[in-house]
C-alpha cells in the first residue's frame, strides 16, 4: 500500500506541477498576443487539453491517495 500513496503522491504533485507550467503558458499567450483577440482565444484554446490532462492527473493521484490510505 505504501507503494499506492507514494506513486499517488508523485502524480498528484505532477499535475499540480503541470497546472503552474499552464498558468504561466496562459500568461505567455496574453503578454504575446496584447491586442489581437483571435490569436489568444487560439493560443488559450490550446492550453485547454492540457489542463484538463492536468487536473486528471492530480485526481487520479489523490484517489490512489486514498485508497492506499484505506488499505492500510
Amino acid at each position: 500500500m505504501d507503494i499506492l500513496i507514494k506513486a499517488g503522491a508523485f502524480l498528484s504533485l505532477a499535475g499540480v506541477a503541470l497546472l503552474v507550467w499552464c498558468i504561466l503558458q496562459a500568461f505567455g499567450v496574453r503578454r504575446r498576443a496584447a491586442g489581437d483577440e483571435a490569436a489568444m482565444r487560439t493560443g488559450l484554446q490550446r492550453l485547454v487539453a492540457v489542463n484538463f490532462a492536468a487536473l486528471g492527473l492530480s485526481a487520479i493521484g489523490l484517489m490512489l491517495v486514498v485508497v492506499g490510505i484505506v488499505l492500510i
